[in-house]
């Protein structure tokens, strides 16, 4: 099942089930107004909703033409929104390139934030930057968004508490997080509002690529229209979604509507160092911050520029078969 929010000049947008293409829509505001609404009561509305899935591709329901620049990110706010880091890659090189230890305890203990989750830009939203100073980068990652989840879960039960899967920009601003770090109290102004997908799917509609709470298949990240990062999500990965879902949920609880992000998806070389860009044969990055951090390794300074007014992103994952699965995030950044 596939769903999405529509703007409809509300904050949460309108609840719409969306088809299987990605082409066709029809609201779904009798069954459940918002995204939100239909998270609080899954066990009572995702059995109607999923009927009214199959209608939409049967085409037996009047439906709607469904343009992406027309959608909120799935929740337009959220209770929550916790991101980890699955790939511990991306962690090894930025310690690397400081000439700095990962600690052992980074392999067993997941690290998180807890972000900002009032407002999220929609996916085809601008991304406001007001100093370039700041060091605007991307970060492609998966998302996962949650039930009702018990304090205490183990990720095995965690996994059954998975509703709705999207990807996510998860925009950083690399030149104010050593100064937040520094102060010992985590990111805040460093970590302004992410963008996620046009659309999240049910875990069941990723089929086979769907494995061990993890989706195997490549986030396509493309950097001003030119292919930037195509790391393989089911690879490389340390935890798994479900047990990042167990580690947010170790001393609460997690109401319904959770979002918990994977961290930038990131591959090792096929040597088992550094990963090369896509133009060199080479899987990419995810992030601008993880190529700086091999040119820093390899040439001891980084070249690549963080993005400014005018750059564009796209993020994006496609089934086997080539089709878009939860629609593209596009977004420009724009001097504020």
């Amino acid at each position: 099942m596939k769903l999405a929010s529509i703007k409809d000049g509300t904050r949460d947008g309108k609840l719409v089930v969306v088809s299987k293409d990605i082409t066709r829509y029809c609201a779904a505001d009798n069954i459940a107004p918002t995204m939100q609404y239909a998270l609080d009561n899954w066990d009572r509305v995702s059995g109607d909703l999923e009927v009214l899935y199959r209608d939409v591709e049967h085409q037996s329901v009047p439906c709607e033409r469904f343009h992406e620049s027309e959608a909120h990110s799935p929740l337009p706010r959220a209770y929550q929104w916790a991101d980890g880091s699955a790939y511990i890659n991306h962690v090894e090189l930025v310690r690397k390139a400081r000439n700095a230890e990962v600690p052992d305890s980074f392999y067993q203990d997941p690290l998180m934030y807890q972000g900002g989750s009032d407002t999220f830009l929609g996916p085809r939203d601008n991304i406001p930057l007001g100093d370039p100073a700041w060091g605007c980068d991307m970060e492609g990652e998966v998302a996962v968004i949650t039930g009702d989840v018990p304090m205490g879960t183990s990720a095995e039960d965690a996994a059954s508490q998975i509703k709705l899967v999207m990807l996510v920009n998860d925009v950083s601003l690399r030149g104010l997080i050593p100064g937040e770090l520094a102060k010992g109290f985590g990111f805040f102004q460093s970590k302004p509002s992410s963008a996620f997908s046009p659309v999240a799917v049910t875990p069941d509609e990723l089929g086979d690529a769907w494995q061990d709470s993890l989706i195997h298949l490549p986030l396509l990240v493309d950097y001003n229209r030119q292919p930037f990062g195509r790391a393989e999500a089911g690879v490389d990965a340390t935890f798994n979604l479900a047990q990042l879902v167990a580690h947010a949920a170790k001393t609460r609880n997690l109401g319904a509507g959770t979002i918990v992000g994977s961290g930038t998806v990131s591959n090792k070389g096929a040597d088992g160092g550094p990963g090369k860009p896509v133009a060199d044969g080479g899987a990419g990055y995810s992030c601008i911050a993880e190529i700086r951090m091999i040119e820093t390794i390899q040439d001891g300074s980084a070249k690549t520029p963080f993005m400014k007014a005018g750059d564009t992103v796209k993020i994006e994952m496609k089934d086997k078969d080539g089709h878009s699965i939860f629609g593209a995030i596009k977004q420009e950044v724009v001097a504020v």
